[in-house]
């Protein structure tokens, strides 16, 4: 492929990349692409959840190419004071399940696995090893790279998949349980049904440092599944550390991430649910937007994604402003009390709040009542800056 012009250069084969990359080929099969990823694997080893409510049809039809788990009874929260079983639908993707349909429906001449970009610019790609991708569009889907532009938290997680010596008789999945200790943070589990013997357990933390102990965090996830009664053998797992942005200048966290001219997608465009650090609602969005205009010249594509990561921005103030409250209102041990409020809240606006639909009479609801954070401290958070995205990550 060096040396010859190729349509698009997709750089990153995760999540945004992966389906950026399918709905491109879907909608203009004889571009020539390329989906430069650095890893063995297209996605790594991760696990994508949403509610079937999070995307339109035709981002469903993009989806109903990779085999996922889904529920249709619906989905259980607990909080010390408050349980309840909500009946919105979920879906659940494995990282292996999206990087085998990749290789079946992407052309082989596509698919450029161990393969490190070392800079992008829009006329193409330079690999480390010097190779040259010349491409009319440049689409950098990378992960999200921390800034002293942005401000926030992180949430810090890590995730087990358990295969139990008897059923485990849990049916639907549990989106949130925070009957546990907090340790600091607002922790809560979350565990997936994956099977009669499977479950995927995973211990959450909306927490100030992106420090995550994984020796502690493991310690966490026995005693959890021992007091579930789930007893048996780890057969994988992940861990992770994801951004809550809570604030920031967008415009200069933009311009941070290189010339213009590529179009920037994915969570390294901005592409996330600020609170919940969702990605895929807005990676199929986005996939289904550069295959509409895939026939743009690549300047003109970028500069459409550009107004788009802002408008994103814009969209979703509210959500950083509750986050302000979460991680700068509210105590810690007690950050838990803001989710166990929202969720007495109506089932549709909860459904709208996770696909990043909020209507202005749904965050009107949200903020009404007694707020679960003291009236003084939540104005200064909002008022306040938060703490820069920038701390290390210490495992």
């Amino acid at each position: 492929m060096s040396g010859r012009l190729i349509d698009m250069a997709i750089v990153g084969g995760g999540l945004a990349g992966g389906l950026a990359a399918l709905a491109v080929h879907r909608a203009h099969p004889a571009f020539r692409i390329a989906v430069i990823e650095a890893g063995d694997d297209f996605g790594g080893n991760h696990r994508w959840s949403w509610f079937e409510s999070d995307v339109c049809a035709e981002g469903a039809d993009l989806l109903a190419s990779f085999r996922k788990t889904e529920w249709s009874q619906g989905y259980e929260v607990h909080f010390p004071r408050l349980s309840r079983t909500l009946q919105s639908s979920y879906r659940s993707l494995a990282s292996r399940d999206f990087d085998a349909t990749l290789r079946r429906a992407l052309p082989q001449d596509a698919i450029r696995l161990r393969s490190r970009a070392a800079s992008l610019d829009p006329q193409g790609v330079t690999l480390d090893t010097e190779e040259r991708i010349s491409a009319r569009i440049v689409v950098d889907c990378r992960d999200f790279a921390p800034s002293p532009h942005l401000r926030g938290g992180f949430q810090v997680f890590m995730g087990r998949h358990l295969q139990t010596r008897e059923p485990h008789g849990q049916a639907r999945p549990i989106v949130m349980d925070a009957r546990v200790a907090q340790h600091g943070a607002y922790r809560f589990v979350y565990t997936l049904p994956l099977g009669v013997h499977d479950l995927f357990v995973e211990d959450t933390y909306y927490a100030d440092t992106a420090r995550l102990d994984s020796s502690a965090l493991s310690d966490r996830i026995d005693s959890y599944c021992a007091e579930m009664g789930w007893d048996g053998q780890v057969m994988g797992g992940e861990t992770g550390v994801l951004p809550v942005i809570t604030g920031g200048d967008f415009a200069a966290y933009r311009r941070e991430l290189g010339q213009a001219g590529v179009v920037r997608s994915g969570a390294r465009g901005g592409f996330v649910h600020p609170l919940t650090s969702y990605t895929l609602p807005f990676a199929v969005a986005n996939a289904l937007a550069l295959a509409r205009d895939a026939h743009l010249p690549g300047e003109q594509l970028a500069a459409l994604f550009e107004a788009r990561a802002h408008d994103h921005w814009r969209a979703t103030a509210f959500y950083r402003h509750l986050g302000r409250m979460l991680f700068d209102g509210a105590m810690p041990e007690e950050r838990y009390k803001v989710f166990e409020h929202f969720y007495r809240l109506p089932e549709p606006l909860v459904e709208r709040f996770y696909a990043g639909r909020s209507t202005w009479a749904d965050k009107a609801r949200i903020l009404v009542g007694k707020p679960p954070v003291p009236i003084t401290r939540a104005i200064r958070a909002l008022l306040g800056n938060g703490a820069p995205l920038v701390q290390e990550d210490h495992r």
